[in-house]
């Protein structure tokens, strides 16, 4: 039997070898701690990005217009691809001002026509109905007028096919959610049909926000209600963090950018603010970079939008100003400050420190307990 040995520590001696250990601690700490040279850092793309920015009184002319200056980047995109997925903004289903405008829609297909011979669905994943949305703005009438492009309409609520991935909630725990399959379809060509507008959450939305609450689904009308969308609004830094993660994992599939600001909104967006004559279009391949242009026409502070900010760190687009290309009108011809939402000073809360953290656990001086008597 292995005899037991018991040591006796005067204070002095208890102190001596605490301080000891917190150096020792602190030694390994530093050993193990990456250099700053070898950090890893931002991985924002390197090369320029081509945004279109046409100005004029006819929206529907102004989308097709902005899609002909990027013909070549659209026509390599479209070459492998079996059907596009045009994605409009119906955030509400009921006012013409916060959704995509069916003209909007008409500028895209009038661009395709020529071009693309395969089917187009419009697919939207509407906060309410989807289906009340494309009566509502008269997408119903491209179906019928648009027979020799084969356009459809799908409520991707109702297809219900959907891929997961996972987020942080409230309470920075993961949680699974369901993203709309056929907009991670590799045989789609995927389009957002976005407007200029402000936002209750994330300061401005424009073609990935679009995108990325448009994605998540929730129940068909008939269904047990449950709502993935909620997932998203979890807390002012959890939002732009699960943004990111989302456009992480459309943007692979990602086809074109189009920003209709014909009558853009400021205010309190997306759904209750008020018009904006601002007579543009965007266009470009890159969504980040049409939604920085976005920004800069809108007045906005680009620092101050998270999500996008997070999305050119990672790459996903060119968000640098200096690097994208502005094809058509200036920006600081057609350049308006928008209002933004009464709610601004807490929406930039997450830039500043996080004041909810919990109590500090495991600190040095538990460390160096369990160093000398574990």
């Amino acid at each position: 039997m292995k005899e037991r040995v018991t040591v006796t520590l005067s204070r002095r001696h208890f102190v001596q070898l605490a301080g000891a250990s917190l150096v020792l601690q602190s030694q390994l700490l530093k050993a193990q701690q990456p250099s700053a040279a070898s950090l890893p850092a931002d991985r924002p793309i390197s090369g320029h990005s081509k945004v279109a920015l046409i100005h004029g009184d006819d929206r529907r002319k102004n989308v097709s217009e902005a899609l002909l200056k990027i013909d070549d980047q659209l026509r390599a995109g479209l070459r492998n691809k079996k059907y596009i997925v045009i994605k409009p903004n119906n955030v509400s289903t009921v006012n013409p001002l916060a959704a995509t405008n069916a003209d909007a829609l008409n500028g895209i297909l009038d661009y395709l026509e020529p071009r693309f011979r395969g089917p187009v669905v419009i697919a939207e994943s509407s906060a309410g109905d989807s289906l009340e949305g494309f009566e509502s703005f008269k997408y119903n009438q491209l179906v019928s007028e648009r027979k020799a492009q084969k356009v459809s309409l799908v409520d991707l609520n109702r297809e219900g096919k959907y891929e997961t991935i996972s987020l942080l909630d409230s309470d920075l725990h993961i949680t699974p959610t369901r993203l709309a399959a056929r907009l991670l379809d590799p045989n789609a060509f995927v389009i957002s049909s976005a407007m200029l507008k402000t936002h209750n959450t994330v300061i401005a939305t424009m073609s990935v926000k679009n995108m990325v609450l448009g994605a998540p689904l929730h129940s068909a009308p008939g269904e047990l209600r449950w709502n993935d969308k909620r997932n998203y609004h979890v807390g002012v830094r959890q939002t732009h963090y699960n943004m990111l993660v989302t456009a992480q994992k459309l943007q692979p599939n990602w086809g074109a950018a189009v920003i209709d600001g014909f009558e853009g909104m400021e205010g309190n967006g997306p759904t209750q603010g008020t018009a904006v004559s601002s007579h543009v279009a965007i266009a470009s391949t890159d969504y980040i970079a049409a939604d920085r242009i976005g920004l800069e026409v809108m007045g906005i502070n680009p620092d101050w939008v998270g999500y996008l900010d997070y999305c050119g760190r990672e790459g996903l687009g060119q968000y640098d100003l200096s690097k994208i290309d502005v094809l058509g009108s200036s920006i600081a011809s057609v350049q308006k400050k928008y209002q933004l939402h009464k709610d601004i000073g807490r929406e930039l809360k997450w830039m500043g420190p996080m004041d909810e953290l919990p109590q500090k656990l495991g600190s040095l001086n538990h460390d160096a307990l369990n160093f000398i008597y574990g």
